[in-house]
């Protein structure tokens, strides 16, 4: 009844996996299992007015390889990680910031630099559509939805599916996959690599995997990923799921606002990401139910307030009839809220 107080209730992240072989060769195991590997170099930081050798190496040190990452940074952040004093982060961010002419602009200016924007096929035509032709880069794209519903799988897929060429609607770029939950398996590369005709070595080869098993090793996991974004030539970020960690350790309204502030500060960072290398950013979640509802559907996204104003793009997913999911577009900028029905397959994400 409406004058009830809402209970919420929790649910895990379990994906169903369709049968078939996808064995994985045990040679290809051990390159999948290699986390990091030696990241490339980035662009000349000594370009940057004081700047010198001694300054760049401790900024590359720490990641910021490329002077978007740079500019997009703030003068805290920059001064922690790399460990030259906050008045000098200040003034090699701004330094950076001319240099790349981040300013003022007219609209016009901006729908010219928007152009730059890629896109990925999902695999699935009608979901494609949906986005607008695909997912998005220098966006972050939220897919929620209740345990087995099928975010996982559509994770997978799109790690397959940045790595084709872009004629085929891909960027030939890598992924970067974060794990929080321990669900990422080979096997499933290995299937839908072979339903998109990539050699299935190449396909596992080009998935950097690091699993995260507490909300602060999740942190750390994606700020040590900085290096190997533009060194290995990653179009894609994977966070399976955001919120997992978060939610079992940070538990009472007492814990509330430091675990907010948490993920708002992550949140950001991935954004950055995306917006310095022209890179997606896909996150799942998970869900809550709001028992005692009346009207309309109950499962609501978890992560609250902060999740939805720091994501661009987020999407429902559900179970259907016959099998079918069910996926709806619930928050866009510029694109209108819309449905469209998909089946899992050994081969990955299918349109019905």
């Amino acid at each position: 009844m409406r004058g009830m107080p809402k209970k919420k209730v929790e649910d895990t992240h379990e994906e169903e996996v369709p049968e078939g072989s996808g064995e994985v060769p045990a040679d290809l195991l051990e390159s999948v299992e290699e986390v990091f590997v030696e990241g490339g170099e980035g662009v000349d930081l000594t370009v940057l007015e004081g700047v010198g050798p001694t300054t760049a190496k401790k900024l590359t040190d720490a990641g910021f390889l490329t002077l978007e990452s740079i500019a997009l940074s703030s003068p805290v952040e920059l001064s922690v990680a790399s460990g030259v004093p906050e008045s000098t982060a200040k003034k090699i961010i701004a330094a950076a910031r001319k240099r790349l002419k981040i300013d003022v602009m007219t609209a016009l200016e901006y729908y010219q630099q928007r152009k730059s924007v890629q896109r990925i096929t999902t695999g699935s035509r009608g979901l494609d559509d949906l986005l607008g032709g695909g997912l998005e880069t220098q966006a972050i794209t939220e897919i929620y939805g209740p345990y087995g519903s099928g975010k996982t799988q559509l994770c997978h897929q799109i790690a397959v599916t940045v790595q084709l060429p872009p004629e085929r609607g891909g960027l030939g770029k890598g992924a970067f996959y974060i794990d929080t939950e321990g669900t990422f398996r080979p096997e499933r590369i290995v299937q839908i690599a072979e339903r998109f005709g990539l050699d299935p070595e190449s396909a596992l080869k080009n998935i950097l995997v690091a699993r995260a098993y507490t909300s602060d090793h999740q942190m750390v996991v994606t700020e040590k990923a900085e290096p190997y974004l533009a060194g290995r030539n990653v179009g894609l970020v994977i966070v399976d799921s955001l919120i997992s960690h978060f939610r079992g350790e940070y538990t009472g309204r007492e814990t509330l606002a430091e675990r907010q502030q948490k993920l708002n500060r992550y949140i950001h960072r991935l954004l950055r990401y995306a917006m310095a290398y022209n890179l997606a950013v896909l996150v799942t979640n998970q869900v809550v139910s709001e028992v005692g509802f009346v009207w309309g559907d109950p499962t609501k996204p978890a992560g609250g307030h902060v999740i939805g104003h720091g994501v661009t793009a987020r999407l429902y997913i559900k179970r259907g009839k016959a099998g079918r999911r069910v996926i709806k577009l619930v928050k866009s900028p510029y694109l209108p809220e819309d449905q469209v029905e998909v089946a899992i397959t050994e081969g990955g994400v299918v349109d019905v």
